[in-house]
């Protein structure tokens, strides 16, 4: 059972007949009264709550509603439905528990998306099977795994390595929250693998024969954005001779990737959150809103809600992106990965460059490179072992052919400083930057490439550290 709470007829009625095409069955009530009464008896499967019911607009009650709810039915899923001028106030109710929202008036399309999704979600998960196969020593079943020794694939895709707890755990949730089409927001550091995740939820949802489509908000300028992200007809502007498909129009049907949000302008967060919250857009020369079917999955290393906090990024585009949050964890907090990751890139490299043998790294190499902080994570790793296997040329690799090239790196020497404990994390990165700014006299684009951030990244660094 669906419940409906709202005091228009005429919703009650629209959304009871949608509900019912869909093959569920609604209960409408007009207030809260009459719901507080069914959710004292019944547990719906789900909630559509409007946030009004007199003639105040505040939204007062709807949040005194959702509260009163929760207290007798705390796992239920709530969509709240609000005006577009009232979205602060979703927020509120995001705040307060509600699973998502909706705004008046709504495309039955992208309701019923967020309706599945939320019952998919919140589903109870299939019990556990003794002896079964998902999960046997330490790996998930295929084809999203963690293996022990290092090779946890993704059919038809990229590689995933590694077996520890915190990996295996972003594993297992991108296994469930795959099948729907929740959007997600993946974080983590600059080089933790964040593209790879974004295409794993990908290749294990149903748009896996569609299109995945990345796009580097990062080095996306303002006056290019609508242009890039919902195309243009020809004569739109000067130079469009013909016409042109945006990135959500390549990718309906699909998956779009939205790497490095946290560096998007304001101006372009509003023209975004549009397309997220209605499903349409119009390109550039169009009057005709064009509906498109995609699902959402961002990344960033930037802390969005410090960003909120400093009117740098949208409350409610963060809450329209977050639906699911994937954290990926640092390199130095799954050190156990470490030894196979470096086998890894040892075998990759090996076959790329048409080795006539097959490296053995030494226990001690292991040992040296489980114990590195690795600021630049998986990206950096890869680097230096790739670098050590060309250069020593050697079929066993010890610490020493590491120390050689760990050594040339701009965070070698803090780096190790940090492992013996003499420097705190953000000691160390400020001191990797200006040891990086020194080591390519100034230039911010070579210092963002070689420390595995964007530029816009790294100008936060630099300001959070009083770097001039």
């Amino acid at each position: 059972m669906i419940l409906i709470i709202d005091d228009d007829i005429g919703i009650r009625t629209s959304l009871t007949m949608m509900l019912r095409r869909a093959g569920y069955e609604p209960l409408a009530v007009a207030s809260p009264k009459e719901a507080i009464g069914i959710v004292r008896q019944q547990k719906p499967r789900l909630i559509l709550m409007d946030m009004n019911y007199s003639l105040t607009t505040s939204g007062d009650e709807g949040l005194i509603l959702l509260k009163q709810v929760k207290l007798f039915q705390p796992d239920v899923p709530v969509i709240l439905m609000t005006a577009w001028g009232s979205i602060q106030l979703a927020v509120k109710g995001m705040r307060a528990g509600a699973f998502d929202f909706v705004t008046k008036p709504w495309s039955n399309a992208a309701l019923m998306q967020q309706i599945e999704n939320a019952l998919e979600i919140t589903k109870d998960p299939p019990p556990a099977k003794v002896g079964g196969s998902q999960r046997t020593q330490g790996r998930l079943a295929s084809p999203l795994s963690g293996e022990g020794k290092g090779d946890g694939l993704l059919e038809d895709g990229p590689t995933i390595v590694g077996c520890s707890p915190a990996l295996l755990q972003v594993l297992e949730t991108v296994r469930r929250i795959a099948p729907t089409n929740a959007s997600v927001l993946i974080t983590g550091e600059s080089g933790t693998g964040k593209e790879l995740i974004a295409e794993a939820v990908h290749r294990l949802s149903r748009r896996r024969e569609q299109r995945f489509v990345k796009v580097n908000l990062g080095g996306m300028s303002q006056s290019l954005f609508e242009s890039e992200m919902f195309g243009y007809r020809q004569g739109a502007f000067t130079g469009a001779n013909s016409d042109r498909e945006g990135r959500f129009a390549v990718a309906d049907g699909g998956t779009i990737f939205l790497d490095e949000i946290g560096d998007l302008d304001m101006g372009s967060q509003v023209k975004l959150l549009r397309v997220l919250q209605d499903h349409t857009f119009e390109p550039l020369g169009d009057t005709r809103p064009r509906q498109v079917d995609v699902r959402v999955v961002c990344a960033t290393n930037a802390d969005l809600p410090l960003l909120i906090s400093e009117h740098r990024f949208r409350e409610d585009l963060y809450y329209r992106i977050n639906l699911i949050t994937l954290r990926l964890p640092a390199l130095r907090e799954r050190r156990e990965d470490i030894p196979l990751l470096a086998r890894y890139f040892i075998r990759e490299a090996g076959r790329a460059q048409s080795l006539p043998y097959t490296a053995q790294l030494l226990p001690e190499a292991e040992r040296y490179l489980a114990g590195l902080p690795w600021p630049g994570n998986i990206r950096q790793l890869k680097n230096v072992v790739e670098r050590t296997l060309l250069v020593s040329q050697k079929q066993q690799l010890g610490r020493e052919d590491f120390e050689r090239q760990v050594l040339q790196e701009p965070k070698a020497e803090v780096g190790a400083q940090a492992a013996n404990g003499l420097l705190t994390l953000e000691e160390q990165e400020r001191q990797s930057i200006i040891d990086a700014l020194e080591q390519y006299d100034g230039n911010v684009s070579r210092v963002a490439l070689a420390l595995g951030l964007s530029r816009g990244a790294l100008y936060r660094r630099m300001e959070k550290y009083g770097i001039g």
